[in-house]
């Protein structure tokens, strides 16, 4: 039985913090511009590509990058306008492609299999991404392969701003030149333990014994040998599945005293953003449940900047439930659910500054050493 051809495009938007900066203030376009936080501690979020000629990247702490380009524009950035545009490219998406895959704020994966019987899937793909370009006017690259890994690596390949497509039987020759931390999770150390073995490009780790790379890099030189061959299976799970973190509680007795309820959802909520951040993920929609004595069950959600932080979630989740609750009426059951999750929360959690993300990770350390129930807030107990 003959297989089925795949088609897996990866949209990704090109230095999307900057080019949102830039449509709000054009006069910014073709500068060095640096998003991220201003203090001391501040790092790199994203970076034009005029300002990465100087040799700056994101996560770069902001001190050494304006040593390296000291006429730099330096934003703080807006959450809130980054979550928009995100949606509506996800919008956008949406509404068109069979099945996608929401890899973060910025990063898409569309799996366009069987459509290749009706339209030609590169043709399709080229006029989405104009359609996103002039609905946002958004700098978008993109690519289309036979995989996930593949499309990724050509998108990176194509920017900025364009697109191109690795045809079937063709991935191998495509990543041959490429050097070797062209491959996604190919970070410094084994970079590093790469070129000692004499490798530079991924054809180098194609060519290489499978066997010496298992004993130098364990199994993940296997999973690499393979990589270079252009194979990987990695499938594109849709964006309406799992997508979610929630926790309900139902009392034993149904309860009426509202100083008591805000507590509990106070609770929930922390349970949940803490989940949220060891997933290192952000959600963009909150959701509060309320099931009363008689068993009807109200819902509400709102929209909300993507954030994993409590104080954050927390305010929203008791707007929610006042907006709900309907006064003096026992209530049964309680919930809370995030929704909307995207995989961008070490990025975002760059525009802190390092101050509220270090007390984050402080009291999740904690949690994670003696339970999740070792700190609450003072409005819980």
């Amino acid at each position: 039985m003959q297989t089925q051809q795949r088609y897996i495009a990866h949209f990704d938007l090109d230095s999307f913090f900057v080019s949102v900066e830039v449509l709000k203030n054009p006069s910014l376009k073709g500068k060095a511009v640096l998003v991220g936080g201003h203090s001391e501690r501040g790092v790199v979020a994203a970076c034009s590509y005029e300002a990465r000629k100087f040799g700056i990247h994101s996560a770069m702490p902001m001190k050494k990058a304006l040593k390296l380009c000291p006429h730099a524009i330096v934003l703080g950035g807006s959450r809130g306008d980054y979550s928009k545009y995100s949606r509506i490219v996800t919008e956008i998406i949406a509404s068109k492609a069979p099945l996608f895959e929401k890899a973060s704020i910025d990063e898409f994966y569309l799996d366009l299999t069987g459509m290749d019987k009706y339209f030609d899937p590169y043709k399709w793909t080229i006029d989405l991404r104009q359609e996103i370009i002039d609905k946002t006017e958004l700098p978008i690259s993109f690519a289309l392969a036979s995989n996930k890994m593949v499309a990724k690596i050509a998108t990176d390949e194509a920017k900025p701003n364009g697109y191109i497509q690795v045809a079937p039987g063709f991935e191998k020759e495509f990543l041959a030149p490429l050097k070797v931390n062209k491959i996604p999770g190919v970070g410094e150390q084994t970079y590093q333990t790469l070129l000692s073995l004499g490798i530079k490009t991924i054809k180098d780790i194609s060519e290489f014994s499978m066997n010496e790379l298992e004993r130098s890099l364990g199994k993940y030189g296997v999973e690499l040998w393979y990589k270079s061959q252009g194979i990987h299976t990695g499938e594109v799970s849709s964006y309406h599945e799992a997508k979610s973190i929630s926790t309900e509680n139902t009392f034993q007795e149904n309860i009426a005293d509202l100083s008591f309820l805000l507590k509990e959802l106070v609770r929930m909520t922390e349970r949940v953003a803490y989940e949220l951040r060891q997933d290192e993920k952000l959600a963009g929609c909150i959701a509060v449940k309320i099931r009363y004595g008689d068993f009807s069950t109200f819902n509400k959600q709102v929209a909300i900047d993507y954030t994993h932080r409590d104080d954050e979630l927390i305010n929203v989740a008791k707007d929610l439930f006042h907006k709900l609750y309907k006064a003096g009426t026992p209530v049964r059951l309680l919930g809370v659910r995030l929704s909307e999750l995207t995989n961008h929360a070490v990025q975002a959690s760059l525009f802190d500054d390092g101050k509220k993300n270090d007390l984050y990770k402080a009291i999740d350390d904690v949690k994670n050493k003696f339970g999740k129930t070792a700190l609450k807030k003072a409005r819980t107990v």
